[in-house]
Order: structure tokens, then sequence, then C-alpha cells
């Protein structure tokens, strides 16, 4: 019979059918969309296989700098990938109306509860759902907000002071800064989320093994991000997501049992929200988020679901607490590596302190308008922000089916495109031929048009419709805990020569290693 004689034919020729198979699935890689004519590291353009190796080194920030100065400004990342540099790119990736939407990396990062994928505002690709998302949660997250979270950063920031004295200063104990600060981090994301800090600055503790899970899951997500296909085998498998949903598995997410476990504790405080949709904002403790979703729950009863208010809660966990911690170690550790402007920025805040501009307050605390008088403290941070985003990798985007026109590149439809703030932020044309230096003044020196296009290239919290929803908190954090810890505390580096960077999709601070000293006259 012909298939026995096809099958005899297999057995025999099946080296040739193999190698043949694969040759095609390589050249139509290369070929895909056109896209050979772009240059970029070798193996790049032949398989993903490539991008998910290269994460795996945990340094693709520095490579794509690297690629970047060596192949021009759009180079090939994967068959189906392109990186860009030219900063006049992001309004046309990340602008509105562009028809851009988000690729498969992000659902990679979908929290899970009872076998269902929670959809939040970062991992959704549904550009419809998020805009409606976001207009359900955008009053939670404004600048007029902030007022309503000082006092609950203020409450975790007094114990963080204190428990740095007790536990560093009056033992002369070295610290792993970066863990510190990521501890701080998380209880004041806990403390603005539910009024309640989670308990990792009392304890010194990682509760729960919160900060392990989400640290391994982020180094998971990266990789497998490169090619999302195998996180619905290895993750999120749909058969494994049924069995959770009948109870058959059930494990779940430490930090969706967390937030599980904080909105069950106030279920009848939301209850009354969600009913009348009144807050208390005048009890002088502070609005927390938890309340602000559940009134968003009152005013889009159609729309806005407990699960969508545990969602919003657990990407709070995810997002707020990691990056922030990130930028609060860069800042610091810039100022270290940076004597003179670790000096200058202490004469400013003395300075300050002196004429009145900060006042007296319990363990030497900043506030939010304060900070915003301090232009040399706004330029630190800034530079930090700039020469340590906090994600490594490209921020991707997806061309709507009739291509489009990028800077002077025409890229086909349903290309992966994006920019890598680590590139973006080294651009000599915009930040000046410094730009491997940490030098704070260029924010000052810059005249208002380069200011503004200064500005205007950081992708630090990403740009367009889809900018970091969290990005007001996370400065609210940066610009009062950084002038309230070195008005308290002399820092030194210890063992610098551990210290390094571990890029996955975040790029942490690994042995960053400090002692501190009560600064003389601070009580």
């Amino acid at each position: 019979m012909l298939v026995d004689e096809l099958f005899s034919l297999l057995l025999v020729y099946w080296p040739i059918v193999v190698v043949s198979a694969l040759g095609f699935y390589l050249v139509r890689n290369y070929t895909f969309n056109g896209l050979q004519k772009y240059p970029g590291p070798p193996g790049a353009a032949w398989t993903n296989w490539y991008r998910y190796a290269e994460n795996l080194t945990r340094k693709t920030q520095e490579r794509h700098i690297k690629w970047h100065r060596k192949y021009g400004d759009v180079i090939r990342l994967g068959p189906n990938v392109l990186s860009f540099a030219d900063p006049r790119a992001i309004k046309t990736i990340y602008g509105l109306n562009k028809g851009m939407t988000k690729s498969d990396f992000y659902p990679v990062q979908q929290a899970v509860a009872k076998g269902v994928r929670l959809q939040s505002l970062f991992s959704t690709k549904d550009e419809a759902y998020h805009a409606r998302y976001r207009r359900c949660v955008n009053n939670a997250f404004s600048m007029s907000s902030l007022v309503g979270y000082e006092p609950l950063v203020d409450s975790t920031t007094d114990a963080f002071i204190e428990q740095t004295q007790k536990r560093y200063c009056d033992t002369g104990k070295p610290c792993n800064f970066s863990r510190w600060l990521q501890f701080f981090a998380f209880d004041v994301i806990g403390e603005i989320t539910w009024s309640r800090r989670i308990g990792f600055v009392e304890r010194d503790h990682d509760v729960d093994g919160i900060v392990k899970f989400i640290g391994d899951f982020l180094s998971y997500a990266a990789p497998v991000g490169q090619m999302p296909f195998l996180d619905l085998i290895w993750s999120k498998n749909p058969l494994l997501l049924r069995l959770q949903k009948w109870g058959v598995n059930n494990s779940v997410f430490p930090v969706t049992k967390f937030a599980l476990d904080q909105n069950k504790g106030r279920a009848a405080e939301m209850e009354k929200i969600k009913q009348d949709g009144k807050l208390d904002e005048e009890s002088g403790k502070g609005v927390d988020l938890l309340m602000k979703f559940t009134q968003a729950q009152h005013d889009h009863p159609e729309f806005m679901t407990d699960s969508q208010v545990l969602a919003s809660c657990t990407s709070m966990i995810f997002a707020g607490s990691e990056t922030t911690a990130i930028s609060l170690s860069a800042v610091f550790h810039n100022l270290l590596e940076y004597p003179r402007v670790y000096k200058k920025l202490m004469d400013e805040l003395d300075q300050a302190t002196q004429d009145g501009t900060i006042a007296d307050k319990t363990n030497n605390k900043v506030s939010w308008s304060e900070a915003q008088k301090l232009p040399y403290l706004d330029a630190v941070i800034q530079e930090s922000l700039r020469v340590h985003p906090a994600a490594g990798l490209i921020l991707e985007r997806v061309v709507p089916p009739q291509g489009i026109q990028i800077c002077d590149v025409f890229v086909p439809g349903g290309t992966i495109v994006g920019c890598n703030a680590w590139v973006l932020h080294r651009r000599p044309e915009v930040f000046g031929q410094d730009v491997d230096t940490f030098r704070p003044e260029r924010w000052i020196e810059a005249k208002p048009d380069q200011l503004k296009e200064m500005k205007a290239t950081m992708l630090t919290f990403g740009a367009g419709a889809r900018t970091c929803l969290g990005k007001n908190i996370s400065l609210l954090e940066l610009y009062k805990l950084v002038p309230t810890f070195l008005r308290n505390f002399e820092i030194e580096l210890r063992d610098e020569s551990l210290y390094k960077h571990y890029g996955a999709w975040f790029v942490r601070h690994l042995n960053f290693n400090t002692v501190f000293k009560r600064r003389q006259g601070m009580a």
C-alpha cells in the first residue's frame, strides 16, 4: 500500500526529512516579513530561541546598548522583532491612536486565582478593555490623590527609619541595602493598598516568601516572554487551570493569596463603600487604593467586578514594589559611587533645613511639597532614572495589519517593535556626549527646549496610553524616602566588588552591601 511505502521511505530517509524541515523553518524565519535587511546579533534572525537564551545571560540591557551602537538605530532581535533606538520612534510606537497593541509577552505575567487568569491594566492586550478599565481607576492614581496617600507612606517611613536604627546602626551590622529597600517598597504598597503594612520592615524578613516568589516569577517571565507559547505549556496549561478551577489543584500565587486575605478582612467596610460610594477623606488616616477601587465598583458597576478589584490589588504588589525598590537602589548606589554628588545633595538638604524649607518632623521626614523645592534632589532622581531604568527589555508593541511608518522605516503589519529605555536614555544628541556618566547637573544646565526633549525621551515609566499608572506613587516614595533617609543616616559601601546588575525583565541590584551610621546631630 502507498501508506506502507511512504512509511518505509520515511524510516530510511528521516534524517533528510528532519534536516529539510529545519532548514525550511530557519529560512522562513530569516526572510519573515522581509526583515532580513535589518542587521542584528548573529542568530537572532533565525529563531526566537536566540532571544530566549540571550535573556538567560541576565545582561540583556547591556547587550542592547552594545548592539545598537554597533548596528545602528534599527536592529533585528528576532525573526519578527525590531528594536528602535531613535527617540522619534516613541511617538509612533507608543503614541495615541496608532493602532499598536501589546504583544504576547505581557499576558505571561498575569496572576491566576481559582483557575482564572487575572487581566490587569499592565498585562491585558485588549486596548478597549484597557481604556475602559483605566477610566474606572484613573482617579486613584492622580497627582491630587497623592495627598491622601502621604500619611500612609509616612507611617512606613517612620517604621523604616526606626528599624534601620535598631537593626543596623545600633548593631553595626552590614545591610543588603537593595533588599532592605525592597522591604520598604513592599510595606508602602501594603499601606497604600490596604492601610496595613505587610510586615517586611518590622520583621526584616521575606513575609510568606513573596519577595522570592516575585523575583523567581520575573526571572521566569523574561525569557519565557520571548517565546510566550512556552507559558501555555509550563505554567498556564489549560488543563492545570481547569483542575484549579474544579478545586483539584488548589495552588495559588502567594501574592494573589495575600491580596485575597486582605480584601476578605475588609469585606464589610468595602460593601458599605460599594453601596453608597462615599469615602471618609477627613479622618486624617489616608484613603487607600482598596477603597478607591471599591468606589470605582460603585461608580462603574457594569464593568468593575470583584475580580478586577483583586487584579488591581495584585498588580500593585507585582509592579509597584519591584520597580520602586530598583529605582531607590539606583539613587543610593549612584550617590555612593559619586561622592561629589552625595556631598552636593547633602549640602542642599542641610541648607533647606537651616532656612526652613524643610520643617522639623518626627524622624526628620521630608514632605512631598518640601521635596519639590529641592532642585538638586530632583536632578539626582531624574539622572538615576535615566542611567538605571527598571525595565531592561524593549517595551513590545505589535504593528497593526496595514503596517506603519516608524521614523524613516516602513514596518509590515504583525511585526513586534519596541524601544529599550537603557538604549534611549543614552542618546548623545539628547542627553549630551557624557551619556555613560552619572551627572545630575545635566538636568539643571539644560535649556528649556533641551529639557523638554530629555523628559520626552525618558521611558522609565513607559509612554502613551500605557504609561505606568502607578508612576505618581513611585515618585512619591522616591522624593520622600531619599532625602529623609539621607538626613538620618550616613551610608558607606561594603564589598563593592560583589555588586552587580541582574537583568531579567527588571534590572535588579545584587549584593548592594552597606553600613549605616546615625548622622551627627540627628536624633
